[in-house]
């Protein structure tokens, strides 16, 4: 064969291994292309309690401390050394005993709105991840927290159509820098009533109520029944007298200022329905109610105010785990399709992304108490999640794009990862965790020397000091970093770093989610 031949041949041979590579090439894309676009895969189905990872229940057993340090009244095997019996006489103006409950933040009052949050919170928490708690020892903890709370809630409804919403007098408490043992002002109380309605406070307490009494319900069955006596008059007394407290008192605007009491009716039937299986409170939350209230289809942030994204993932519990009868329900499964919007709006790729975040990934909504959102829905996260893996249900659609429950969850770890120190300060927001965490927080009784002989009026000298504050107010969930994700650690510095007690709940049930898997129960009873 001449060499001219031998070219031809050559060429030929080149231009087919050119065009096989080009097929091979075309192959690999579209393989990649199918992957990226294939349906999430489940994990196997979760059993008993896994794998412990050290990081997360190491922040629970920090984050159930701050509990401690909040409480008043007197205290019962007390673990934090600086803090003392206080507020002993709370309530006996009106020949009550509320001197338990918690002080709500850096001060010493004792805010009924956001305390119940923190009960329901903490409550929810227990029922979902108890078991999960109880790998690192710390079950009893919340047990006895939330008892510390429901304690006092009891007292502060005296009849059925009483509630107790605040012990204190914020200017006054506002005007005083003192330990809260050292208290000696007048602690002026604040009821809601038939004629200066409170339906948002009563509807909370509610829920906190019939959701502890399924927490105590197989180990004080009397105690747990009072919950739900309680429960259900204070449902009753908040539905059939409607109306919001922040226009009853409108002292309390200042501070707790409610948006809206329709969101807790929704939330406290939705409890009331899981504690005793009564379905006219499933009919309430599915019927006109759920229609004029529930705003469907329109994704909200969870918080003590705003109960719909929480009321949303709790009855799509009913949908994931619900007899026939119920979880089929069209009413439920628009409870369910707007939980799914929630989560479809925190995960980062997701067309419906919101666009709240900082530039490194924290959800951020408001420079006061920044981190209570991120912290909350990402709370909400894990217990999705946790409802498709138990249920089987391998994925959520997004603007046509399909997630998994592993997506939702790495979600949830971006934010406690950042909390817990993986952020641009290179600090941990949860005080107590880590070699570094602010050391000036917004906190009274953390600010002053045990020993120290102050007055209402000579503690100020405390608040100003430029020395870190001589106690740790230990679990405390700081108020969080600024858009730009800075953080001034100055005890003047209340916006970004006062504690608040909800905040620790919601934490508490955000950290119990990933201390391990395992499966969630189908019914809390």
């Amino acid at each position: 064969m001449g060499e001219g031949s031998r070219k031809k041949g050559f060429c030929g041979w080149f231009l087919v291994l050119l065009v096989a590579a080009v097929i091979a090439i075309a192959v690999v894309i579209t393989v990649r292309k199918r992957s990226q676009n294939s349906e999430p895969e489940l994990g196997p189905v979760p059993g008993p309690p896994g794998q412990v990872q050290k990081k997360y229940g190491d922040a629970l057993k920090i984050a159930m401390q701050f509990f401690d340090v909040q409480k008043s009244g007197k205290l019962v095997d007390n673990k934090i050394s600086w803090r003392g019996d206080s507020a002993l006489k709370d309530g006996s103006e009106a020949k009550l005993d509320l001197s338990k409950g918690m002080y709500d933040a850096g001060d010493h009052i004792k805010f009924g709105f956001p305390l119940a949050f923190t009960a329901t919170v903490l409550s929810w928490a227990i029922l979902e991840y108890g078991d999960q708690m109880q790998t690192v020892d710390q079950l009893e903890p919340a047990q006895d927290s939330l008892k510390w709370i429901t304690d006092y809630l009891i007292e502060a409804h005296p009849s059925e159509n009483v509630l107790y919403i605040q012990v204190g007098d914020p200017e006054t408490d506002h005007g005083c820098w003192e330990r809260p043992e050292a208290m000696t002002e007048k602690r002026p109380l604040i009821q809601v009533n038939t004629s200066s309605p409170g339906t948002e406070v009563a509807a909370e307490t509610a829920a906190a109520m019939a959701s502890a009494s399924l927490v105590f319900k197989s180990s004080d069955s009397t105690y747990s029944s009072t919950l739900l006596k309680h429960a259900k008059q204070l449902f009753t007394f908040a539905d059939k007298h409607r109306g919001s407290y922040s226009e009853s008192i409108p002292e309390v605007q200042t501070y707790y200022n409610s948006t809206g009491y329709e969101d807790e009716l929704l939330w406290a039937a939705s409890w009331l329905y899981h504690a005793t299986g009564d379905k006219s409170y499933f009919e309430y939350v599915t019927g006109e109610n759920g229609n004029d209230f529930a705003k469907f289809g329109s994704p909200t942030w969870f918080s003590w105010d705003n109960k719909l994204a929480g009321t949303q993932v709790l009855l799509s519990r009913v949908s994931f785990f619900g007899e026939k009868d119920t979880s089929n329900s069209d009413s439920l499964n628009k409870y369910r399709k707007t939980a799914e919007a929630v989560m479809c709006g925190l995960l980062p790729k997701s067309p419906s992304a919101t666009k709240s975040r900082t530039d490194n990934g924290l959800i951020w909504v408001s420079e006061w108490n920044a981190l209570q959102h991120p912290v909350a829905s990402s709370f909400l996260a894990v217990l999705y999640s946790d409802y498709m893996l138990t249920s089987r249900t391998a994925k959520l659609s997004c603007g046509g794009e399909s997630y998994g429950p592993s997506d939702i969850r790495k979600f949830a770890i971006s934010q406690v990862d950042y909390i817990l120190g993986d952020n641009p300060m290179k600090m941990s927001y949860l005080v107590g965790y880590g070699d570094k965490y602010p050391e000036y927080v917004h906190h009274r009784g953390a600010s002053i020397p045990e020993d120290a002989t102050t007055g209402c009026k000579t503690g100020w000298k405390w608040l100003n000091s430029t020395d870190q504050n001589p106690n740790v107010a230990v679990g405390a969930v700081v108020g969080g970093p600024f858009l730009n994700e800075t953080y001034v650690d100055s005890r003047n510095n209340s916006m970004q770093g006062e504690p608040t007690t909800y905040n620790s709940a919601v934490m508490v049930g955000l950290l119990s989610g990933l201390i391990t898997t395992s499966s969630v129960v189908q019914s809390f009873t």
